[in-house]
């Protein structure tokens, strides 16, 4: 398997010394971008690239590499909407938005033009040439260093040039590494605001992976709200070691920009730690939920929050950095790490609940793997078909959100289908995980997230969870609970949220429940 290569762009700007330079380029952009756009609609209509070539060659009075490269950007846009489940018909060279502005004409006069001629540009003044090896560069648009000044040399015909003075806010020298190395490198034109602007990209030199798992590794919670990175850092045996929160109140407010800078800076601060402590990082491998479907929040400020904060990027600028130092990333399955980590380690350690999955996830790096705790085991198997009944009813009146309800109510459905077909009600568990119900599997975690935590706080989850800890460690305390649940039920009906809630009351008052208080209706 071919190594992952690592891309750096860096952005300047052209500087002129006269206007007929800037008309010959802007004549050559504009013959470019239209033989992009050509390439585009004909590789859609099944032409091939042999027959595609010399047509552009020959249309638009572009060299073969010009050519070559439209070709190459057309086929990469394709790509991408495909990727994106975009529409490849529809689409709007020079921007979608301001097409659509322009064509509903809600301003006129100066703002008119000026928004018109902003389109124009976008449409009309690209160039972009693939580097080669080969060429040691870049062969249409190369870089040359002259007298410690950069300028960039643009091919405008057969052995004809233009030259344009390069600068880049302080990254010169990286434009002059990579034009002095001899490597292949990529070079795009875009003309903003009558000023032309250039990226140069080239693949990075990368140090050798030195800090890995063998010494333990640092987990990391990226979903975590409010927006905040939750990190545990555990030693190679999964041992519990030290945690950490870095806020990023940064990410939910001002232009992509400002969150781009602010975001770096938080990457380099998890990484750095994580350098410091000689620990590889572990995330988890996640694709983003339609905004509003889960989460701890719902409806309209949970989809605030994921619309806000750029999680795809903050994790790409984070492997990104994390392989710049020289750290090893181990992306695992996300598959109930929160309600583990909110199950299991947070009543029993005292920790927030994005900490314990912070948790979850640097043990699941490691390859450990969660047994659910034996009172856990003894609360599932004490369920009986009443109380589900009765707390599916519960779930129906109380959840007002419509995914979450659903999601709640097929876990309960399916442990009642469970229940329902199996003489002992629950079969024996699977490597303490599953429960094996007549060849289907039932997922314990999924169970007690709703049986548990669903129970006391049905319209979101219960960001306080040490009313479990009497559960996980006090086993005399919870067999008594069973006890006197089974005593109590001769005279009146206990429901299994009498249950919890008597663990939740000695917690709070540190005193024993009251026996035979009768049954605490749901809501």
């Amino acid at each position: 398997m071919k190594k992952a290569k690592l891309f750096k762009t860096i952005k300047g700007k052209l500087i002129f010394d006269n206007s007929q330079d800037i008309a010959i380029l802007k004549d050559l952009t504009r013959r470019w971008s239209s033989a992009y756009r050509y390439a585009y609609k004909r590789l859609l209509e099944g032409m091939s690239e042999k027959e595609l070539r010399p047509l552009l060659m020959r249309l638009f009075r572009i060299d073969s590499w010009y050519s070559f490269c439209a070709i190459e950007r057309a086929k990469w846009l394709i790509r991408s909407r495909k990727e994106l489940g975009l529409s490849l018909r529809k689409i709007k060279f020079g921007g979608e938005k301001i097409f659509r502005k322009l064509q509903k004409r809600h301003i006129n006069g100066k703002a008119y033009e000026e928004l018109r001629k902003q389109w124009k540009e976008r449409r009309e003044g690209n160039l972009y040439s693939i580097g080669q090896a080969y060429f040691k560069g870049n062969k249409n648009l190369r870089i040359e260093v002259k007298d410690g000044n950069l300028f960039l040399r643009i091919n405008i015909g057969t052995r004809k040039y233009i030259y344009a003075r390069i600068t880049s806010k302080g990254r010169e020298d990286e434009i002059i590494d990579i034009a002095l190395s001899g490597m292949a490198y990529s070079v795009g034109l875009s003309l903003e605001n009558g000023e032309y602007h250039l990226r140069v990209t080239a693949e990075e030199k990368l140090p050798p992976i030195e800090i890995t798992k063998a010494n333990g590794v640092i987990g990391i919670d990226l979903n975590a709200y409010p927006h905040h990175m939750a990190w545990v850092e555990v030693d190679k045996y999964g041992n519990f070691l030290s945690y950490g929160e870095i806020p990023m109140p940064e990410l939910s407010h001002g232009n992509a920009n400002r969150r781009q800078h602010f975001a770096w800076d938080y990457v380099h601060k998890i990484t750095d730690i994580a350098k410091e402590k000689g620990k590889a990082i572990v995330i988890e491998k996640l694709k983003m939920n339609n905004k509003g479907k889960r989460g701890d929040y719902s409806g309209r400020k949970n989809r605030r929050i994921r619309h806000e904060f750029p999680y795809k990027r903050l994790v790409e600028m984070l492997k990104i950095t994390a392989r710049r130092k020289g750290i090893e990333v181990i992306e695992v399955n996300p598959a109930y790490t929160s309600i583990i980590g909110t199950l299991k380690y947070a009543p029993l350690r005292m920790i927030s609940k994005d900490i314990a999955a912070a948790y979850v996830i640097s043990r699941r790096g490691l390859g450990l793997k969660e047994k659910v705790p034996k009172n856990y085991m003894e609360f599932i198997k004490s369920l009986s078909l009443e109380e589900l009944y009765e707390l599916r009813e519960y779930i129906k009146e109380q959840v007002r959100n419509k995914n979450l309800r659903e999601a709640h109510l097929r876990a309960i459905n399916s442990l009642i289908q469970s229940l329902e077909s199996e003489s002992e009600r629950v079969s024996k568990p699977l490597v303490g995980t599953s429960l094996n119900t007549q060849g289907e599997s039932l997922n314990l975690w999924q169970v007690l997230k709703v049986v548990g935590l669903a129970t006391l706080s049905p319209k979101a989850s219960l960001r306080n969870v040490s009313v479990l800890k009497k559960l996980l460690l006090l086993r005399e305390a919870f067999t008594k609970l069973l006890r006197s649940k089974s005593v109590e039920t001769s005279d009146s009906e206990v429901s299994l949220r009498d249950l919890l809630l008597k663990v939740r009351g000695e917690t709070r008052k540190g005193t024993a429940p009251v026996s035979g208080s009768g049954a605490i209706a749901y809501g």
